[in-house]
């Protein structure tokens, strides 16, 4: 049986949220700027909307919205005399010499307590708030490992890991795109779970080559997950949805969408995942949420050869059955 995204997750109510607060209109207007607010929707705001609670300044809507969803975890705003409240840069180049050198993997047995558990990687962990709190519901029973490229935000999620006693969570600063195969691949569990949520857009066209998810990337993802796992991708921006996408769907002799094989995950007439499957949103996602964006969600599969072939053969037969995109 494949592996399920959401299965042992518990869900966690996103209804109230927005209650008792003001939302502050931070990005142009859709009414006046309907084009322009399509486009950027929160990335217009960056430096409040990505990480503003990396920062101590009190702006009345992403703070409070983050504060609610993770308010389980119960963190420290102020933690550490060598890093202090965080004013994080929100667009890296990751091409950069500096950050094309991969980094080492660490003894699996010193970071996890059970270094054969089955294994998330959230590639983009920003604040690390999202794998905290799936690790803190899943001790037992799966590891998380977060890569990000900020080395700071890295510096205070495992100054948080340690003060929360989770010892199924871990987080490296690095470039994924060229530590993900040499990091992954030393690992004595299965991989069974990769996500890849709302990364830096890189808006410009010649900055295309800075996006995350390249062929490189997908092909060490591809060949590293473990039958049945799953790979989970979603995005605030359309473009990046289908520049992901499309990436992910070159390898159909690999990888299938859930929806054509799980009828239980609702998706819409194209092929978007409706809901975050996960139980827990990201930073982003409520930040986009919050000024009203459609989040762009897929969730894919990796099925055997047999399987796959089953599947191909019910594809071929049913014209009336789940839409492959």
């Amino acid at each position: 049986m494949a592996y399920s995204l959401y299965s042992t997750i518990p869900k966690k109510p996103l209804s109230s949220i927005f209650n008792s607060v003001h939302k502050f209109v931070l990005s142009p207007s859709p009414l006046l700027f309907p084009s322009l607010h399509h486009r950027y929707c929160t990335w217009s705001v960056s430096a409040i909307s990505s990480c503003v609670a990396e920062t101590d300044e009190h702006y009345i809507t992403s703070p409070g919205l983050v504060a609610k969803e993770y308010a389980d975890l119960n963190l420290a705003d102020k933690f550490s005399e060598d890093v202090g409240n965080l004013r994080i840069r929100q667009h890296v180049n990751p091409l950069r010499h500096a950050l094309m050198i991969p980094a080492e993997a660490p003894n699996w047995k010193e970071v996890f307590e059970d270094a054969t558990l089955p294994l998330m990687v959230d590639i983009g962990s920003g604040s690390g708030r999202f794998l905290m709190w799936l690790a803190k519901r899943n001790s037992s029973s799966m590891n998380y490992l977060g890569l990000e490229i900020r080395p700071k935000l890295v510096t205070r999620a495992e100054y948080w890991v340690n003060e929360l006693g989770l010892k199924n969570v871990h987080f490296i600063s690095t470039n994924a795109m060229v530590s993900f195969q040499q990091l992954v691949s030393t690992y004595p569990g299965p991989l069974m779970l990769v996500s890849i949520l709302c990364p830096d857009p890189h808006f410009k066209k010649k900055h295309h080559k800075r996006r995350v998810v390249q062929k490189p990337l997908v092909d060490s993802i591809v060949n590293n997950l473990a039958h049945g796992g799953q790979v989970f991708i979603q995005s605030d921006v359309l473009d990046v949805a289908l520049d992901m996408r499309n990436y992910f769907d070159a390898v159909p002799d690999k990888l299938v969408h859930t929806d054509s094989v799980d009828p239980s995950l609702p998706c819409d007439g194209e092929g978007w995942v409706l809901n975050n499957p996960m139980g827990i949103r990201t930073e982003r996602e409520i930040h986009a949420e919050f000024e009203g964006c459609k989040i762009y969600r897929r969730v894919l599969s990796a099925l055997n050869k047999i399987e796959l072939q089953t599947y191909q053969t019910n594809f071929k037969t049913n014209l009336f059955g789940p839409t492959r995109l």
